[in-house]
């Protein structure tokens, strides 16, 4: 069974930051674009950036300006770093790997106003 770990999360008061991380097995990193998804209570699961093996990225327009993702490809792992956190980017964070479909459990995100 492939694992994509996810860890960072945790709760932050609103304009503070956060970092999440995604660990995948390499053979997964190395061939996949990874991407961060988050769900909300009640909502759908959304995209919320993503990061090509080439290093290329897309964001959702919410978190364009406040989050980064990237990828250390040497540590096959993903980060999503997130500044000026505001009470509606309260979620479950997914680390997603897109050709394989793989997804993480999940890493609970929570800004308190």
């Amino acid at each position: 069974q492939v694992q994509l770990v996810e860890s960072g999360g945790g709760l932050v008061q609103a304009g503070g930051s956060l970092r999440l991380s995604c660990a995948a097995p390499r053979i997964i990193f190395k061939f996949n674009t990874m991407g961060w998804y988050r769900q909300a209570p009640g909502k759908e699961r959304e995209l919320v950036a993503a990061i090509t093996t080439g290093g290329s990225s897309n964001y959702a327009d919410s978190v364009k300006g406040r989050f980064t993702i990237s990828r250390d490809n040497t540590k096959n792992t993903m980060f999503l770093q997130m500044n000026s956190l505001k009470p509606e980017d309260t979620a479950v964070y997914y680390c997603n790997a897109r050709q394989r479909d793989y997804w993480g459990q999940g890493t609970q995100v929570t800004v308190s106003s």
